[in-house]
């Protein structure tokens, strides 16, 4: 799909979405400036952001389907899928204080993360293709934020703020594919030891794995490879909740074990 967007709109939003992120101050809406487009031009808007951070040294690591249960389209106003980049600056170490100030206004989601072992490159990638490239699978936990004031966001204000990326906390326990039913694994996530919510693998798209599939399938026509060691996040079990700084949020996963995330108060 092609849109009559001049390219001057795209690097426009994508520098307002930047300035956010150095400031720590969220903008206005920007999908009236887009009301003509199609959501091509809104990961447009992203990738001009990804290729900003590039140039500065920093460097894809993976990606995440963001908007792929029930719980989340109802809570963040989609209707479909979306997806987004990780970079090696967006990945935090289990129990290590996050500095406060990272991020705008956070919520936290639990999931599982693929840690893959062979490229996947759409379209076409099946179910089994998928599997067969998935070398082990973590308990995450996934910071969302939003550069867009009050979370104020539309499926073009998401996509064109990379999905609403923030962060990643993987936990340290690999289990391999076949140990563990991603479809029937439940979730519990706890912030500072209270039980906030609970989920389970099928609210995404029926089974995590289907979101890696759909992933692939979509980033492929856009030349985009998931690459071996890339870290692919298929979609929170819970609603996202919203964390503060000096939270403790843990999720536990059945089968996959628990990760720790920790925010920090200065």
């Amino acid at each position: 799909m092609h849109d009559d967007v001049k390219p001057d709109d795209i690097q426009s939003a994508a520098e307002d979405l930047l300035a956010a992120y150095r400031t720590g101050t969220p903008i206005d809406p920007i999908t009236p400036r887009f009301a003509d487009s199609s959501l091509s031009a809104a990961y447009q808007v992203a990738v001009a952001q990804v290729q900003d951070w590039e140039k500065n040294g920093d460097n894809v690591k993976g990606h995440k389907v963001g908007l792929a249960s029930r719980a989340i389209q109802r809570q963040m106003g989609g209707d479909q899928p979306d997806f987004g980049h990780l970079t090696a600056s967006m990945f935090h170490v289990e129990h290590a204080p996050i500095p406060a100030g990272t991020f705008i206004q956070p919520r936290i989601e639990p999931e599982v993360a693929f840690v893959l072992s062979r490229p996947l490159t759409g379209p076409g990638v099946t179910v089994g293709e998928a599997a067969a490239a998935v070398d082990f699978v973590l308990p995450a936990l996934e910071i969302v934020d939003s550069r867009i004031r009050d979370w104020k966001i539309g499926i073009f204000d998401t996509i064109a703020d990379n999905a609403s990326s923030g962060g990643v906390i993987l936990g340290s326990r690999p289990s391999r594919l076949d140990e563990v039913d991603l479809r029937l694994a439940g979730c519990n996530l706890y912030v500072n030891g209270v039980l906030t919510d609970t989920g389970a693998g099928g609210a995404v798209l029926g089974s995590p794995l289907n979101a890696l599939v759909w992933l692939a399938n979509t980033v492929g026509p856009l030349g985009v490879t998931l690459e071996p060691g890339h870290v692919v996040l298929p979609g929170s079990m819970t609603k996202a909740v919203p964390v503060n700084a000096g939270d403790t949020i843990v999720a536990t996963i059945a089968g996959l074990g628990s990760v720790t995330a920790i925010t920090g108060t200065e």
